[in-house]
């Protein structure tokens, strides 16, 4: 979950399993990617 972006075309990837985006299955990865064009400010992620 992230915190401090704005998460434009992309909330899909910004929350629960199976409710708004896939789940990760074991042994495997997800790469996020988004633009962060001239933001400014304090970013952080948690699970």
């Amino acid at each position: 979950h992230w915190h401090g972006f704005f998460q434009k075309n992309n909330s899909w990837a910004d929350g629960c399993a199976s409710v708004s985006n896939c789940p990760i299955a074991a042994n495997h990865s997800f790469l996020y990617t988004f633009p962060t064009g001239q933001q400014a400010g304090t970013f952080w992620y948690h699970s």
